[in-house]
Order: C-alpha cells, then sequence, then structure tokens
C-alpha cells in the first residue's frame, strides 16, 4: 500500500474515531442534564380538599333569645349516637330527665319548635333544651348550659343549620347515596362516614398513615382503618362491653 494513502486512512480513521467520542460524549451529557432537570423539577401539589373550604354557618347565640333562632330553619345531626334525647310536656314545660329516649341519628333532621330553660338533674344551673316533634310526640335534647350568668350554647358544635348536602355537594351522587342509607364504602373519607354512621372512636396507632376508628353506629358496630384520609378496611366491630 502506497505511503500516501496509508497515510490518509490512519487520518480518516482518526477522525472518526474523534468524532464518535465527541458524539458519545454529548449523548452521555445530554442524558445527565435531562436527570438533572426531572430530578429538580418541582413536583405538582396534590389537589386541594374541597371540604377544607367548606364553611358551615354558625349562630353565636349568646343568651336565649338569640338561641331561638334555632327554630327558624330545619337543621341537622352532625355527629349521630352521640346526643342524649328526652320526653318532653310541652304542657308543664318539663322535661323527664330520668327517661332517656334514645341518640339523634346521623344527620337526623330537626324541626325545632322552641329554646327553653329548664332546671338541670343535678340542681346546678339551667339546661338549655332544643324542643322538637317525633313521631307525634316531644322531646327536647340539652343544647346548652346556664350556669349563675354564665350561658353557654353548644348547638354550634352540634347541628347544622344549613342543609348538609349542599354545602359538601361536591361529594359524587353514589357518596351521598350510601350515606344516605347509612353505609361505608372504601375511599369514603372519615368525614363521610362520620355522616353515615355517626360518631366513632379513634384506636392509638404509630403509623402516621393509618388511622382506626369503632364506631358504634347505633348497636351495630364497624371498625374502619383509614390509609391517608381514606376508609381502606371496614369490618364487624366489638359489641361495648
Amino acid at each position: 500500500m502506497a505511503p500516501d494513502l496509508k497515510r490518509n486512512i490512519q487520518i480518516a480513521l482518526a477522525i472518526a474515531i474523534v468524532v464518535a467520542g465527541v458524539r458519545a460524549g454529548w449523548i452521555l451529557y445530554s442524558r445527565h442534564r435531562s436527570n438533572q432537570s426531572q430530578q429538580t423539577k418541582p413536583q405538582a401539589a396534590p389537589p386541594l380538599n374541597a371540604d377544607y373550604y367548606v364553611t358551615p354557618k354558625k349562630l353565636h347565640a349568646y343568651d336565649l333569645k338569640s338561641a331561638k333562632d334555632l327554630a327558624r330553619q330545619p337543621v341537622w345531626v352532625k355527629e349521630g349516637y352521640r346526643y342524649t334525647f328526652y320526653p318532653y310536656n310541652p304542657i308543664t314545660h318539663k322535661t323527664d330527665f330520668a327517661h332517656e329516649t334514645g341518640l339523634l341519628l346521623p344527620l337526623q333532621r330537626i324541626e325545632i319548635k322552641d329554646v327553653v330553660f329548664d332546671a338541670s338533674p343535678d340542681k346546678k344551673g339551667k339546661q338549655v333544651m332544643a324542643v322538637f316533634d317525633q313521631e307525634g310526640k316531644t322531646f327536647a335534647v340539652p343544647v346548652g348550659t346556664l350556669q349563675e350568668s354564665n350561658f353557654k350554647l353548644y348547638a354550634d358544635e352540634m347541628l347544622f343549620i344549613q342543609d348538609p348536602k349542599e354545602l359538601y355537594k361536591h361529594w359524587p351522587p353514589e357518596v351521598w347515596e350510601s350515606i344516605e342509607k347509612h353505609e361505608v364504602k372504601p375511599g369514603m373519607s372519615e368525614l363521610q362516614t362520620d355522616f353515615a354512621i355517626g360518631m366513632g372512636v379513634p384506636q392509638n396507632s404509630g403509623d402516621a398513615d393509618l388511622k382506626t376508628v369503632n364506631y358504634p353506629n347505633g348497636g351495630r358496630p364497624l371498625t374502619v382503618t383509614y390509609q391517608n384520609g381514606r376508609a381502606l378496611a371496614i369490618k364487624p366491630g366489638s359489641p361495648a362491653s
């Protein structure tokens, strides 16, 4: 082979090797920059829970007269199976505290007729009683207290004065269907479960992502385990001893 031809071939090979090396280096550099970009790119924030923006109206009553505003519209029970109600005599205006009638139900709709004072069973101060009719009979449920001049109404913690279905209208129809049937389905939030089966009692847990709550459920106890705020497992609970 002629010396000039041999030298030209060597030069061409050297150039090809350099070009290949530069190309390979550029590919590696581009991949490295791409990986860095993906790692440093801020992750999209999870969607905000629309429930956080729901602000139910409150009465902020400060005396008996302002508490009577409870009778101006229907009310709904926030936590079922928590509040005891009693027979009430509309003639004597007395509550029969000696005989418990039952517990208000989850999201029970009540038409309050009046809000009155009645003597506390322990003879200490007075009870603020919300009077309502149910199945042709009159009952009363405590919604506050009067100790000397200290008037305290806790109806705002007990009752919605707006239709919860309107307040939480962003919930899917199937969720409201389960609530109305007093059923719990996987994927329901803890608030939705409360609306369906009433108050719950949390268990102690060392896992921040898991939460287990026991629900008396009117004598049909259920235990619900939540993961990241959503019902994961639902099983029969243990009857209260």
